[in-house]
């Protein structure tokens, strides 16, 4: 499938556009020796583009005016793409649309720790003492109810899932950041899933080059690039890209640069480089002279020293792909390593602490699923996303009404973002919801609404526990929640994006043959 058009020739195409408009100006000489020049509106020479397009344009246009004459450093190429193809993201494009975007996305989820963080910074209360603060609180809990028994991190998941607040576990994690390591696979070609923080992101670690060097890549289903730093990596913040591992010619005696770039604007931050050639080996499996990217330049959402991972594994269909090449999958799956091109993903919640996460490639882990329970249905999506219909969303059983719906499932995102009227829709059904006026939205941390969406004729609840990602105030766990769903117009009108908020309740598979989506229920 031919994907649309790149960002150079869009670019190109702005410009001849721009520059085939005739503008008829001509002079008036008047008295006084003032000569006035008339001003003619420049109307778009082609109505294939968007006007959001060239208003970006011309942003970016002003940006680097300012900057000369303010004296400042003028904003970067890079920065200057990723402003337009974010302009692009926001357009109402929807499925079918011949125009990829990348959904990589951290929508809030940054603004929100950095609010919390800030409180504490003010003095509301340091880490040690949230912490210990939640513990004595939990113990005197568990006194007066009787119930001391097990571990405390069980102790405190458990009272989350029953009302009683947001967990102690989860509000470590999300001050701490880092990594929670996965156990080991239970089946062969899998990969343990790390988890990020208080559940923002699922890390699996790959090889790569020779001799080999272990690299911790995000595994996304919203993408289609894979990609890892290079050893000349920078900043578009300046400096280098962090404490992460970088590949290239130096560290690897394998590495070839095809001297072809490529670029990648997610939803959150982007990246440019070159696409280059390496050996590879995902779960012992080996690919030789594979074709992916290294990063010459990434966003601070990348490269900064915060960031656990070194890079990102993109497992949507090729078709979305920068880099116009297979994914790892696809690849595996032609190499004859593999039986077919499905990827499954059993997604861990960090409070549970069974650290139980895996990502399996050919098939599905029948031990990790009930049988009965798995639900397949088609691919909506002709970019390469996984999209499927949506039946129905409820709410403690009640059907909130929004039908003909789609949701994108993808790994890469934390939160769902839903079109601001069903995100309204869906907070006016939780009890204590309040709107934060910015697309974003509170809840009870004590809540214990069941929200469901159903796929394929089957409902998938959502832990309440999972809707309270995460305490507006690090000392009051029983207030006020950020909730996990979020407002946004990611594609269409009736399209939602939905990430591991819902993921983490239901096992989750691809098939690129049969172009199908899979569900299920943990067993």
């Amino acid at each position: 499938m031919q994907l649309g058009l790149s960002f150079s020739l869009l670019l190109a195409s702005l410009l001849v556009a721009l520059s085939s408009t005739e503008v008829n100006a001509v002079p008036v000489k008047r008295n006084g020796g003032i000569i006035t020049l008339p001003l003619k509106r420049v109307h778009q020479a082609r109505d294939d583009l968007h006007p959001q397009i060239l208003l970006q344009q011309h942003i970016n246009r002003s940006h680097r005016r300012l900057a000369r004459m303010t004296g400042r450093a003028e904003p970067n190429t890079t920065e200057l793409h990723a402003a337009l193809q974010k302009r692009m993201y926001l357009l109402p494009y929807g499925p079918g649309s011949k125009r990829p975007t990348k959904r990589y996305d951290r929508h809030g989820v940054a603004d929100a720790k950095a609010k919390m963080m800030a409180g504490m910074t003010n003095g509301a209360v340091d880490v040690n003492e949230a912490v210990s603060t939640g513990n004595n609180r939990k113990a005197k809990a568990e006194e007066s109810s009787g119930n001391s028994k097990g571990s405390s991190s069980g102790s405190a998941a458990g009272a989350s899932a029953t009302g009683a607040g947001f967990s102690e576990v989860a509000l470590q994690a999300l001050i701490n950041g880092g990594l929670t390591d996965g156990n080991t696979p239970t089946v062969q070609d899998s990969l343990a899933l790390d988890i990020e923080a208080n559940d923002v992101g699922y890390i699996a670690t790959v090889q790569m080059g020779t001799p080999a060097q272990d690299f911790k890549l995000l595994m996304d289903s919203g993408s289609a690039d894979l990609w890892v730093g290079s050893e000349q990596c920078q900043s578009t913040a300046g400096g280098g890209c962090g404490n992460h591992t970088f590949l290239g010619s130096k560290s690897s005696s394998s590495f070839k640069d095809t001297g072809k770039p490529f670029q990648v604007t997610y939803g959150s931050g982007a990246v440019a480089g070159n696409i280059i050639t390496d050996n590879i080996a995902i779960a012992g499996l080996a690919l030789n002279a594979h074709t992916f990217g290294v990063a010459t330049q990434e966003t601070p959402d990348f490269s900064s020293n915060q960031v656990p991972f070194d890079g990102l594994m993109g497992l949507a269909q090729s078709t979305l792909s920068e880099q116009q090449t297979l994914t790892p999958v696809e690849s595996l799956a032609k190499a004859g390593l593999i039986g077919d091109a499905i990827t499954s993903y059993k997604i861990s919640r960090l409070q549970d602490q069974k650290n139980d996460g895996e990502i399996s490639f050919g098939g599905i882990d029948a031990a990790k699923i009930q049988q009965n329970t798995l639900t397949t249905f088609d691919n909506v999506n002709t970019q390469g996303f996984w999209e499927g219909a949506m039946d129905a969303i409820t709410a403690d059983g009640k059907d909130l009404g929004l039908t003909g719906r789609t949701a994108i499932l993808d790994t890469g995102t934390t939160l769902i973002i839903a079109p601001p009227a069903d995100a309204t829709a869906v907070h006016q059904a939780i009890p204590g919801a309040k709107s934060d006026g910015q697309g974003g939205f509170t809840i009870p941390c004590t809540t214990t609404t069941s929200l469901a969406l159903s796929f394929g004729g089957t409902s998938f609840a959502i832990d309440p526990r999972d809707l309270a990602f995460q305490p507006v105030d690090a000392n009051d766990l029983t207030g006020d929640c950020v909730s996990g769903i979020s407002s946004g117009q990611i594609g269409g009108a009736q399209e939602w994006l939905v990430g591991d908020v819902f993921l983490k309740n239901a096992y989750f598979s691809t098939d690129v043959t049969n172009n199908q989506i899979s569900l299920a229920k943990f067993a």
